[in-house]
């Protein structure tokens, strides 16, 4: 991939996209291709193919969907298996019918069966039953495996499946009903330590910056439900910090800079290196995680001390913890020559003061 190759980022505002933008950016690369929703509609397939056949991108990163946490996949299981089959099927079809040398295609470790085997291994992927909680998003991204593996089989392509970790990192989503559990995690310490302080003003500001604030959470935190007159409930009330389930499932995160450097170093492998990939099977299935796990309560305390939160933690347990273990098996694309730079409580901390400078508003 030269740095003058028509390259395009699908969806690159988001997580991974604005992450992959950034780094290809740095790096000089200067034929960028980007389109933002409102001027190109993924789940319209006329508008994917004209988008296509008048842009030519030779090399496509395909980092544009629907995405959530436990809450958002619960309560809109339609629309992540409808949009995310559509926007896959668009792109990866497109991409063919315009020649596309090389495409990426970025799933997620929820592919894999809920009571695998751990650490994962790619050759795990349709050996069990999917986790309940986020079925149609995962079902959704296994067609796309599917379709590019079906795409090399019969038409000699080179698209290549990327299955991250947890991710986390800078343009997140921070929306407490629709977000990954680390960006909530942050989110909440964050207000519990406005309550404890007093910082009504605060807190109000951080409403208007990153969405509604769930009852439950203001209750938690010492809000009247209403929002027009924040104020504590009763003077010497102590706030806390309410979260799902038991804290004891354990997951694996990945700072988003280190997927996006992922990523690249896959695409400048040499020729020899590339074509291996595809000699161990038509579709490279390639997890990229830390190889490390802990448990959500272990990672709640890394959080609540880059936030400076000293306050009382509670833990919901009527609510669902999902899969118990999800940590992937990195050794393929270890063998290649990557690894992971950014330790977590060092992303975290990054994160945090990004999201204290209010970046994605």
């Amino acid at each position: 991939m030269n740095k003058n190759s028509p390259i395009y980022i699908a969806g690159h505002t988001g997580l991974v996209g604005s992450a992959l933008f950034r780094r290809l950016e740095a790096d000089g690369y200067s034929n960028l291709i980007l389109r933002s929703h409102s001027d190109l509609d993924l789940t319209r397939q006329d508008e994917v193919e004209l988008f296509f056949q008048k842009e030519r991108p030779k090399y496509v990163f395909l980092a544009a969907a629907k995405v959530g946490g436990i809450m958002a996949n619960c309560t809109y299981p339609a629309e992540f298996i409808y949009t995310n089959l559509a926007i896959q099927n668009n792109v990866i079809h497109a991409g063919w019918k315009t020649g596309v040398k090389r495409l990426f295609f970025l799933g997620s470790s929820c592919i894999y069966p809920s009571k695998c085997p751990q650490p994962m291994k790619e050759d795990y992927l349709l050996t069990g039953t999917l986790e309940p909680t986020n079925e149609p998003y995962a079902i959704a991204k296994i067609a796309g495996i599917k379709m590019c593996q079906s795409y090399n089989r019969q038409y000699g392509t080179q698209y290549i499946c990327v299955m991250p970790t947890n991710l986390y990192g800078p343009n997140d989503n921070f929306n407490l009903e629709t977000s990954h559990v680390l960006p909530a995690l942050i989110r909440k310490f964050h207000l519990a330590k406005l309550a404890e302080q007093g910082d009504w003003e605060g807190i109000k500001k951080d409403e208007q910056k990153y969405g509604a604030i769930p009852d439950e959470i203001k209750q938690s935190i010492g809000l009247k439900i209403s929002t027009s007159n924040l104020k504590a409930i009763a003077s010497g009330f102590k706030p806390s910090v309410l979260l799902w389930g038991s804290g004891n499932p354990k997951r694996e995160f990945l700072h988003v800079d280190d997927l996006a450097d992922a990523c690249i170093f896959l695409t400048n492998l040499d020729e020899e290196d590339f074509r291996r990939l595809f000699n161990e099977g038509r579709t490279p299935l390639i997890n990229i995680g830390c190889g490390k796990d802990s448990t959500i309560k272990e990672i709640a305390a890394v959080v609540a001390e880059a936030v400076g939160y000293k306050g009382e933690v509670r833990w919901d347990q009527d609510k669902p913890d999902g899969t118990s273990q999800k940590l992937l098996n990195i050794s393929k694309i270890k063998k290649l020559g990557w690894k992971p730079n950014i330790a977590l409580k060092d992303g975290i901390r990054n994160v945090y003061e990004w999201y204290l400078q209010g970046k994605n508003k």
